[in-house]
């Protein structure tokens, strides 16, 4: 069985715009279901959602049979747990917090099997290399992993075009939110003055010849993104669909809940 190349990464290279979806609710079961809703990709949260390295492999098992590409969200940007994530399945990676050139490349470096980088090799082990039955995997792997950092602080934004020059890093994505409170509007990532450093990065990830992605919730804002040029744009969350819809089902019954008549009957 040959390896199966990466068509999102390769979507990303010929930029062509794909909308993705976020996986807060750590279960496999909900995941499986928004699989088949029809969005190009999904991120698998690791930073802020109770996932493990194990309940990460249950997310990859069960979006295997759909065309969708799940993009894993480690914690951290940490070589052991990268190498976990990477033995496991997962191919595409979303690194949080990355703010220069030495941080990116370290990461590139965990991703990438020796002599490019230091990823342990341990191909019987690995059901990304099933288990030592994939053809070429130990030669081809490091050229279908796609990695995608987050620029999410002040610091990181100064730093963008130099971290976009390393080899290695597929895209970069604004995180709007951690971006916000760095730049001292905390909670608050619609300020004026965030969404105004948010296009400028997006401007500037699009000059570099990387792909530009970032978290918009609110449809105009997104389809405001992707005009200014982002390749890759999640466009909401399973928890955020999940509370919109039960909150609004409540409230429609809530408002309309006829009164009982009153009578002395207790039943």
């Amino acid at each position: 069985m040959p390896l199966a190349a990466n068509a999102f990464k390769r979507a990303l290279v010929e930029r062509q715009p794909k909308i993705g979806l976020w996986l807060g609710l750590a279960d496999a079961y909900s995941a499986e279901i928004c699989a088949g809703a029809g969005f190009d990709w999904l991120v698998v949260d690791a930073e802020h959602s109770p996932n493990d390295v194990r309940s990460v492999l249950g997310h990859l098992q069960a979006l295997a049979p759909y065309p969708v590409e799940p993009v894993v969200r480690p914690p951290v940007g940490d070589a052991v747990l990268i190498k976990q994530y990477l033995d496991i399945g997962a191919r595409t990676l979303l690194v949080p917090m990355v703010e220069s050139a030495e941080q990116a490349g370290a990461v590139v470096a965990a991703t990438r099997y020796p002599p490019q980088g230091i990823r342990g090799m341990a191909l019987g082990l690995a059901r990304a290399a099933r288990w030592a039955t994939l053809q070429g995997y130990a030669t081809q792997a490091n050229d279908q992993i796609c990695l995608l950092v987050q620029i999410e602080t002040a610091r990181g934004v100064d730093s963008l075009e130099r971290i976009a020059a390393i080899d290695g890093v597929d895209g970069l994505f604004i995180g709007p939110s951690d971006l916000a409170a760095s730049l001292g509007y905390p909670g608050n990532p619609g300020h004026p003055a965030v969404q105004s450093t948010i296009d400028q990065a997006i401007g500037r990830i699009v000059r570099t010849g990387k792909a530009a992605g970032i978290l918009a919730a609110d449809e105009v804002r997104a389809r405001q993104c992707l005009a200014l040029g982002c390749s890759f744009v999640a466009v909401g969350s399973d928890i955020g669909l999940l509370s919109r819809a039960t909150r609004r089902l409540a409230e429609t019954f809530q408002s309309k809940v006829p009164v009982a008549p009153q009578s002395g009957a207790t039943y």
